[in-house]
């Protein structure tokens, strides 16, 4: 079975997702993981290579490509980031959504940082991200039509939304284990 798990930053993908992993028994592949190894590759930090990705599409389309690569060769596992569920449509896939204050007050959490400079930087790093998304692929990141599941991670918390996912893919497994084919 393969899994995408997206959402914008601070929505819970990963929890969600290695909560998911521990108890499937399923590797978590990660955009953010595939995003520092190609960094780590060319010899350069994360944010050099963010710079980069502004300036050089290449660079997003070689991280979607080695997701999807990566989902054509392997089955049991879990893609987590913001295109995963385009990257993979045979997928179940997800989307984790959460309000901006809820959002940049995880990060805040997570990175201690300042909340009005981690409200900024989200709010630039997404719009940057939509623009990408938009010019490179054609995708409205704010369309969520293509999820089967879209669950607000401000209304349940992560177990919750674990067990929810966890019924999900359970009556999925016991259907022979894929998504049922969407017939329109």
């Amino acid at each position: 079975m393969l899994i995408t798990i997206s959402g914008l930053p601070g929505s819970g993908t990963t929890t969600v997702s290695d909560l998911l992993s521990r108890h499937y028994g399923m590797e978590v592949i990660s955009a953010g993981e595939v995003f520092r190894a190609l960094a780590k590759e060319k010899g350069i930090t994360l944010a050099e290579l963010g710079e980069l990705a502004e300036k050089d599409e290449t660079i997003d389309v070689q991280i979607d490509k080695r997701q999807q690569e990566i989902a054509a060769t392997r089955d049991n596992i879990i893609l987590e980031g913001r295109l995963a569920g385009h990257m993979v449509p045979h997928a179940l896939k997800v989307w984790l959504k959460a309000p901006i204050d809820v959002r940049v007050q995880r990060i805040v959490g997570r990175e201690n940082t300042f909340f009005t400079k981690a409200l900024g930087e989200t709010l630039e790093r997404e719009a940057s991200e939509a623009l990408r998304y938009h010019e490179i692929h054609g995708i409205d990141i704010n369309d969520l039509s293509i999820y089967d599941l879209v669950i607000d991670s401000d209304r349940w918390d992560q177990f919750q939304i674990f067990h929810i996912l966890s019924t999900c893919i359970n009556t999925l497994m016991d259907k022979g284990g894929e998504p049922p084919v969407d017939m329109s």
